[in-house]
């Protein structure tokens, strides 16, 4: 065994060139195989990360509340104690399409919410300065607002000293209250209309404000002891709204972790086709591979002659042609490896993710390369074990 992996590596060193072209669809299918895979776990890891800082402990309620059936807040208030068990806090959430506006400069970016008290610990966020929005401005309607890091930094000299300042929204002042903490890294550029330029004020005000009449959208927490329950959890509050509205049109129940679940799945699926059509190529580097040591085989006819004349039994012959394909797709696999490392570390890059090799797609593209080395070379080894000692002499 250990001579025919010595005579397969002299093979390949002395038809260097023929080896790496027979090689080269391994290294190109390994590679392609890696590369993808790690694309998309690295596709995979970013939208969890992101549904995660959407909070995947959240239920959002979406209502379209008619003049003969319709939920308010105090009703909602009254579904959320009852679920105590099952929420730890409920937020009514009014979007506002507001114009806002510092001094001169105005803002129809900022994106402004009506929420309650409970709303930035819904979203686990923190202060920078100041104070939230609390129950008393929301029972008093009271035009108070808490805004973003963005606006806090780009029309006042510094988050602290935007306390107490008046904004305008809509033409109506609010006074500022607090300034929310930076969400975006210290490395990314604050922009108009990322997740830094918000405004929050109380929902009572929000509706008065956007002229809607009634709150439409609410968003639960789930209590940690429930977050993998938050399927059945949704049912309950579908089944409530139903009791009232007799109509599931009229509104829509979405648990966060429902949609994460669903995403991963569907890019799990995504990752196994991609890696099925990348491994096509390796197939076809199977074929490149038997038509290489088919030639082989008939270039040293002679020497197969002269080692069986010599007393070389078959299955030496077979072995040393296997080996010897196996040895090639190997060696291929292995800078394929190499390739694929190189290659997803530079897509992550370029499509700024963090892509990496899995250890399940090297392993396997690997294993893959190995098997088509043993398989593909299995035919042009048992043609060399086959020839007749006579015939192959005779051979030029």
């Amino acid at each position: 065994m250990l001579n025919s992996f010595k005579l397969a590596l002299k093979s390949i060193w002395l038809n260097r060139l023929r080896s790496f072209l027979t090689m080269l669809g391994i290294i190109i299918g390994v590679a392609a195989v890696i590369i993808l895979v790690g694309i998309v776990n690295g596709e995979m890891s970013y939208m969890t990360e992101s549904f995660a800082s959407m909070g995947t402990n959240r239920i959002t309620v979406n209502i379209t509340n008619l003049r003969s059936r319709s939920v308010d807040v105090d009703e909602m208030y009254d579904f959320f104690e009852e679920q105590s068990q099952y929420f730890s806090y409920m937020s009514p959430t009014v979007t506002v399409g507001a114009t806002v506006k510092v001094g001169n400069e105005n803002s129809t970016t900022t994106k402004t919410t009506g929420v309650s008290e409970d709303y930035l610990t819904i979203l686990d966020e923190n202060l920078l300065s100041g104070r939230f929005i609390q129950y008393a401005d929301i029972a008093a309607r009271q035009k108070v607002a808490v805004i973003g890091y963005y606006i806090a930094t780009t029309y006042y000299d510094s988050p602290a000293a935007a306390i107490g300042q008046k904004i305008s929204v809509n033409g109506e002042k609010y006074e500022i209250v607090g300034v929310i903490e930076r969400q975006t890294s210290e490395s990314d550029e604050l922009s108009a209309g990322g997740s830094d330029d918000t405004l929050y004020i109380p929902y009572t005000a929000a509706v008065k404000l956007s002229r809607n009449g009634s709150v439409g959208s609410y968003t639960f927490c789930v209590r940690d002891d429930y977050v993998d329950q938050a399927a059945t959890i949704k049912t309950y509050i579908e089944d409530y709204l139903y009791t009232i509205f007799k109509d599931d049109d009229l509104y829509t129940v979405t648990a966060m972790s429902e949609l994460l679940d669903s995403m991963n799945e569907m890019i799990g699926t995504m990752s196994m086709m991609l890696g099925g059509i990348a491994s096509i190529s390796l197939l076809v580097a199977g074929v490149g591979v038997m038509n290489i040591m088919l030639v082989s085989v008939t270039e040293r006819t002679r020497e197969i002659g002269i080692r069986k004349a010599l007393g070389a039994k078959r299955r030496t012959i077979l072995s040393q042609f296997v080996i010897e394909a196996a040895v090639t797709s190997s060696l291929g696999g292995f800078i394929g490896i190499a390739v694929g490392f190189i290659g997803t570390s530079a897509a992550g890059k370029i499509m700024g993710i963090d892509a990496a090799p899995t250890f399940l797609s090297v392993l396997v593209s690997f294993m893959v390369s190995v098997m088509i080395g043993l398989i593909f070379g299995y035919l042009p080894a048992r043609r060399a074990a086959a020839l007749n000692p006579i015939d192959a002499l005779r051979s030029d």
